[in-house]
This record gives structure tokens, sequence and C-alpha cells, in this order.
């Protein structure tokens, strides 16, 4: 049991698109992203996702609308929705999923982390 620092643990990586695990409860993840660009259109058809934007602006991309998160706001894109998140400048999230979600869903490509690191 010992507390976590997000902006330290923030700290401890560059990489893009590459989730890193900070802890783990109940089955779940949670993980922390620095995210910039454009991700892949994908969809979980098993679990619902939760985005919490620490830092900077992230626009969440359905088929039928765009969704902006600030700082300090989240949403949850519920299982078998398609999405694609995307933000013009460096953003940093935080995850919320079961341990087994992958972070491109449905879809493989050069995004697709298959382990992730823990910090």
């Amino acid at each position: 049991m010992n507390k976590v620092n997000i902006n330290e643990k923030f700290s401890l990586f560059t990489d893009l698109w590459s989730p890193k695990i900070a802890g783990e409860l109940n089955g779940q993840h949670v993980k922390l992203v620095k995210v910039k660009g454009e991700f892949v259109w994908h969809k979980h058809d098993h679990e619902d996702e939760l985005f919490l934007v620490i830092k900077g602006v992230l626009t969440i991309e359905f088929r039928d609308r765009t969704e902006t998160i600030h700082e300090n706001e989240f949403i949850i894109v519920p299982r078998g929705v398609e999405h694609r998140p995307v933000a013009p400048d460096e953003a940093w999230v935080l995850l919320f999923e079961p341990k087994e979600t992958l972070n491109t869903g449905d879809t493989t490509g050069v995004f697709t982390k298959e382990k992730l690191d823990e910090i």
C-alpha cells in the first residue's frame, strides 16, 4: 500500500501511445499514457474504457460525434463503441480498464502494445 504521485510517474517516460501500468485493483489496471496526434479507430468488444485527462486536451472521435475532454475531466467509452483518441498537443491520460484490455482493441498495428511496462 503505497501512494502514487501521478506527476512523478509521468516524469518516468517520454514515449507516446504506450500505456504504462501504474496500479492494479480488482482485475483492473490503472494505466498512464502520453498521447499526441491521431490514434487508430478501434473498439473493445468486452470492456468499457475510462479516459481521465491529467494534462492537456484529448478529443475522442466517435462515428457520429466528437467529445473534447479537458484536464480533470473524464469520459467512459462503453464496450463495443468504435472510437479514436486524438490530441493536437501532448496530453497526459489516465486509463482505467480491465487488465486484459488490448490498447488497440479489435485492431492491431503499429500502436498495438501486447505487453505493458510497469512504472
